[in-house]
């Protein structure tokens, strides 16, 4: 593991295309997003969501995972072939056998009543480390930050956990919702033509109220000493990219889901309305953390960019508590905290105090820090 990890954060004139870098780790991704496709396949009851599961097994299904297999197959051989140092593309061939190997067993399981979203972090992770990751390289706006940066195992360890903890997550997010419905029956009619609006205008309302919502949770997290321990882990990430955004404790994502789910769940949006709000949630939370150069000057006053919400991470003492929008900038003229200094960036990112490095230790630090 210490001999990928070096490889991986390989200084960067030993990663250009024709030295296997780039084989070895796409390999390495293809492959791994290959295994968590089969682990979800042999063990739906455990770890495949139920909405992912309907789409597992077909004939579609089978040929991609195959497709990611070949692909990793190669890419992890052409590594091997090309680069001095082996650890990456030996680890990428060790993932593919793997998962070749275990498509081969089937334990036949049933449905259990617990389980955890394997291929929802794989799903997630195409999808946006295949869509930033490139774009970061493309248009960086820190040309000196590598790919794997500082802390990029622990970020992509809570990007696993809020994956893979899909259920325990959506359970809690729902609970406050299924009250507030199930005390407000009288409000069938208002909700019925809530549902019945056009679907541009229901998408545009959901941004409203659930930016209005985390505006003040935001600012609460910020502002509240106790709450700020939780708050100040997101907050500790040295460096910005797609993948810091990942890093949220538990507890407050939680919170988080379970306040924004209010608006969406209790005022009747329709199912259509509220999948596209939380698709576009996913991309849009990576697209403003995102390493990706830009003022936008103009269009920062009027939507969330990543110059806007990078301010909000600064270290500087003109960054403290500032921009706490979501993704309409007003929220913050309105009530005091706009920060958009035209052309202007961050010189760094953090918090003053030492937060520990380490899931374990990140998780029990609101509880053990003082001050």
């Amino acid at each position: 593991m210490k001999n990928l990890t070096r490889d991986l954060e390989a200084p960067i004139e030993t990663r250009g295309f024709g030295t296997g870098w780039f084989a070895g780790f796409f390999g390495l991704l293809f492959s791994g997003v290959a295994l968590c496709f089969v682990v979800a396949t042999r063990w739906p009851g455990l770890f495949s969501t139920p909405e992912l599961a309907a789409t597992e097994g077909n004939l579609v299904f089978n040929v991609v995972v195959q497709l990611l297999l070949v692909i990793g197959y190669a890419l992890a051989l052409l590594s091997l072939m090309l680069r001095p140092r082996k650890a990456i593309g030996f680890s990428a061939l060790v993932v593919a056998l793997a998962a070749s190997l275990l498509a081969s067993f089937d334990p036949s399981p049933a449905r259990m009543g617990v389980f955890f979203g394997v291929d929802f972090f794989a799903v997630n992770l195409m999808a946006t480390g295949l869509m930033f990751a490139p774009l970061e390289r493309l248009f960086p706006h820190r040309r000196e930050q590598r790919l794997f940066r500082v802390e990029w195992r622990e970020d992509l360890f809570y990007f696993l956990v809020s994956s893979m903890m899909v259920q325990l997550l959506t359970f809690l997010a729902l609970a406050p919702s299924q009250v507030v419905n199930a005390s407000t029956g009288a409000l069938a009619q208002f909700r019925a033509a809530v549902g019945a609006q056009p679907f541009a205008l229901q998408l545009i309302e959901a941004m409203f109220l659930t930016d209005l919502v985390q505006y003040w949770f935001h600012r609460a997290f910020h502002r509240i000493p106790f709450l700020w321990g939780f708050h100040a882990v997101h907050h500790s990430a040295p460096s910005m990219d797609w993948l810091a955004g990942a890093r949220m404790h538990f507890i407050e994502i939680a919170l988080l889901r379970g306040v924004t789910a209010l608006p969406l769940l209790t005022l009747g949006f329709s199912p259509a309305a509220m999948q596209t709000y939380i698709g576009l949630v996913y991309v849009y939370s990576s697209l403003v953390h995102a390493n990706l150069k830009g003022d936008f000057n103009l269009l920062g006053q009027f939507l969330v960019t990543p110059r806007f919400h990078h301010w909000h991470h600064g270290l500087e003492e003109e960054a403290i508590d500032v921009n706490f929008a979501i993704h309409f900038p007003w929220l913050d003229r309105l009530f005091g905290t706009y920060h958009f200094p035209p052309s202007r960036w961050p010189n760094a990112y953090g918090v003053p105090e030492k937060v520990p490095e380490g899931y374990g230790a990140q998780f029990m630090y609101p509880f053990r820090r003082r001050g």
